[in-house]
């Protein structure tokens, strides 16, 4: 309970802090709770993870060295949200279709049924690039922790559709494994600030890129 009302709070902190239909800014904010280490400010970070893509591959933090990815929870046999979040991220991925430096990460929470020749059916009838998207599976707990560290849900409810709870959301997460932008899945209006997001954030890695070169 301790562990679900933490998530609560951090959720509702997130969502004070960055409504995605908000005024577009010029930056992006490095998103979640942040502390102050011997004068540093520390943000939240991703935790390493490992888990296996539909093509069986290993997809660790070190896949996405030096890129963007977009990161979210999903079942294939889900009866409610995820056919709708799919196709708004399929909406994204059409449009960065291609671009090295951003990735696409979705993971399962249904680890016993989406199995790795599951996942690889699912992948390619959405007809996609599984080097640009993966979609993982692994142990259960840990797709379900990974999931806090999104600000996501990932919950096993026998009186949900499907038999799980979990959220709708789409997350921008940087090369530094910071969350930096968010949207609902469900929602198109809130998609299509959530690309302005994106291209703002690729932006802002190729100022980083030339300023480095110099």
């Amino acid at each position: 309970m301790v562990r679900y009302l933490f998530l609560f709070l951090a959720l509702a902190s997130l969502l004070a802090g960055c409504n995605s239909l908000q005024p577009h800014p010029d930056t992006l904010p490095i998103l979640g709770q942040r502390d102050v280490v011997d004068g540093d400010t520390v943000y939240h970070q991703i935790r390493d993870f490992s888990f296996v893509d539909q093509d069986s591959q290993l997809i660790t933090n070190a896949t996405f060295s030096g890129k963007a990815y977009i990161a979210d929870f999903f079942f294939i046999s889900c009866p409610s949200i995820c056919p709708l979040v799919t196709k708004q991220m399929l909406r994204v991925y059409d449009k960065f279709q291609g671009d090295p430096r951003l990735d696409f990460l979705s993971h399962t929470i249904d680890p016993k049924r989406d199995t790795v020749g599951r996942l690889r059916n699912y992948a390619r009838n959405l007809g996609v690039n599984t080097q640009q998207w993966h979609f993982v599976t692994g142990v259960k707990d840990s797709l379900f922790s990974i999931a806090e560290d999104y600000f996501s849900i990932a919950l096993e409810n026998e009186d949900a559709p499907g038999g799980f709870d979990h959220s709708g959301r789409l997350l921008l997460i940087d090369k530094n494994r910071h969350i930096r932008a968010f949207c609902d899945g469900t929602d198109p209006a809130s998609v299509d600030h959530f690309m302005e997001d994106i291209a703002l954030l690729l932006k802002e890695m190729e100022t980083e890129a030339a300023s480095n070169e110099k």
